[in-house]
């Protein structure tokens, strides 16, 4: 499954969000791909985390989308679209 996501991009939302304990994405190697206690901390960053209200940030554009009570709002302004 590691090979599948945007590691970088999971370690960074992570620690948006205050989990600090993924190591930056230049410091995993294969033998810690076979690590349970890393997979645990892999498995809470992708499954635990919940991003309750803040927002979301378009890496492309730079537009914020809110998120309240766990649903963002990514409906665009008519000037958007």
């Amino acid at each position: 499954m590691l090979g599948k996501i945007e590691y970088g991009a999971l370690v960074e939302g992570a620690a948006a969000m205050g989990f600090t304990d993924l190591p930056a994405s230049e410091d995993v190697d294969e033998a810690m791909k076979a690590d349970e206690g890393f997979l645990r901390k892999v498995h809470h960053a992708l499954l635990d985390l919940h991003l309750q209200d803040g927002k979301l940030l378009c890496p492309e554009t730079g537009r914020p989308f809110a998120v309240k009570d766990g649903i963002p709002n990514m409906l665009l302004h008519e000037d958007e679209v």
